[in-house]
């Protein structure tokens, strides 16, 4: 029998749940569809772990590093075993309230199967059959290892297996230097393990001198970082060698932390008439496939891949299926955040980009840690905040490096959403001290310099009688 919904979500990741919790509440019959666990990447092998194991890594990195504010703790022993423990305790907490019987309190009806079309309107899902007026891709992606010459032949992680390792290995080489790869970096080196990563550069989408400090601190901590990219791979006993070309590098198990590919082969979307290839599946700026009432958002499309940016895509795509007008699905102001020790968050344009775009009319004002009283205080002081702005002051961009990054780049997110000048956030009273405090004090130094450079501030010193 087939059953009937007004709008059916293919994928229970991040924007599979958002999705068919709004589709619920604005009243829709809704069905959610999940061939794997509910929650996806996020809760399982993504966000929600990378972040519990990052927090038991700073705990062995600060007993290590006691002695620097006066308290003798010796060196961390580390059970690994407990490590993981940890880890899926956090897992399970977050899972609570995506389970099946707590998703059915909130209206959501979900199927476990791997989702097929049928034809433009029908899926099949296990041994149900589901006709729906809607239709929302969010199946995310998945790892897709590098060509590497001889990866077959060796027993490697990706981000699926790296956080149920219960025995922490003497050495590890991380092919990759994205935010998986240094995250994973530094919480393993912080636990005890010697790594090496392997990458043509760190962090490469963020502005050079934020990849510098990471570069810094990681190399301070002990990580080593070898340029350049793995080519080919071979057991040697119990070691793993990795060639680049230039060098080899050794280590007991080897990361693979570049590369994913969107989940799209198993749907049968030629049934549907949708478009789409192995880098994911093209939409409109209204997140519409070339099949009009069928929207994909999130990994799926091959584009950011973001827990929050999924999110955001699929709430804006079943407003879109489910509601008059239209909203967009590409927002003009993306923030992001790379977990590592110092934070780096990132929104908008770097200074090159804006330097190409508007040339003399950008401008970019940093602000050191150093200069940041809480920073000082924490004794984490590597970092700064960068702000890009353009003609008449308004924010265009803005690099954080700091503890709190991913708290702090809200306020400029913010900023460039409504359009504000930097000067306009000296206005607001930040408390002390806090890391937020070191952008107020940023703006009001180019409020000032407003006033004493500026043809308007010229003009009140004047009167005022401050400038002769």
């Amino acid at each position: 029998m087939t059953e009937e919904y007004e709008i059916a979500v293919l994928g229970a990741g991040s924007g599979g749940l958002t999705a068919a919790g709004f589709a619920a509440r604005i009243g829709a019959r809704v069905v959610l569809i999940e061939k794997d666990r509910i929650g996806g990447d996020c809760t399982w092998n993504g966000c929600v772990p990378s972040k519990a194991l990052l927090k038991a890594a700073k705990v062995a990195y600060e007993i290590r590093t006691a002695a620097n504010y006066g308290i003798r703790a010796g060196s961390p022993d580390v059970d690994m075993a407990q490590v993981r423990e940890y880890i899926r305790g956090c897992i399970r907490q977050v899972a609570q309230t995506e389970t099946p019987e707590y998703l059915q309190t909130q209206g959501i009806e979900t199927v476990s199967g791997t989702a097929r079309f049928l034809d433009p309107h029908t899926i099949a899902a296990g041994d149900r059959t589901i006709r729906a007026k809607h239709i929302l891709i969010t199946t995310g992606a998945k790892p897709a290892p590098p060509n590497i010459r001889g990866i077959e032949t060796v027993s490697y992680l990706t981000y699926e297996q790296v956080f149920e390792v219960d025995r922490l290995p003497q050495s590890l080489i991380i092919a990759g230097g994205g935010p998986i790869g240094v995250e994973i970096a530094q919480a393993w080196q912080r636990l005890g393990c010697q790594v090496t990563i392997v990458a043509r550069q760190l962090l490469p989408r963020e502005e050079p001198s934020a990849r510098q400090v990471i570069q810094n601190v990681l190399t301070s901590e002990g990580v080593r970082v070898v340029t350049g990219r793995v080519l080919s791979v071979k057991q040697d006993g119990n070691e793993i060698v990795a060639e680049t070309g230039e060098t080899s590098v050794r280590g007991e198990s080897i990361l693979l932390a570049s590369g994913r590919r969107p989940n799209v082969a198993l749907l049968d979307l030629n049934r549907a008439g949708i478009t789409w290839s192995e880098k994911g599946i093209p939409v409109d700026a209204q997140l519409r496939t070339n099949v009009k009432h069928i929207y994909a958002a999130g990994d799926v499309l091959g584009g950011h891949q973001f827990t929050h940016y999924a999110g955001w895509q699929a709430f804006q795509a079943v407003r879109n299926a489910l509601l008059p007008g239209h909203s967009a699905g590409f927002p003009e102001v993306l923030p992001w955040v790379t977990f590592t020790d110092p934070e780096v968050a990132r929104v908008g344009m770097t200074a090159e980009e804006a330097q190409a775009k508007f040339g003399g009319h950008s401008a970019v004002r940093r602000w050191e840690l150093s200069h940041t009283d809480r920073a000082i205080c924490d004794h984490d002081t590597a970092g700064f905040i960068e702000v890009v702005t353009g003609e008449g002051g308004k924010v265009l961009g803005a690099t954080i490096v700091a503890a709190r990054a991913g708290e702090v780049i809200m306020e400029l997110a913010l900023a460039m959403r409504h359009d504000w000048k930097l000067t306009e956030l000296a206005s607001a009273i930040h408390p002390y001290p806090t890391y937020a405090t070191a952008v107020q004090q940023m703006a009001a130094e180019a409020a000032v310099d407003d006033l004493v450079t500026g043809t308007a501030g010229k003009l009140l010193l004047k009167v005022s009688g401050y400038l002769r």
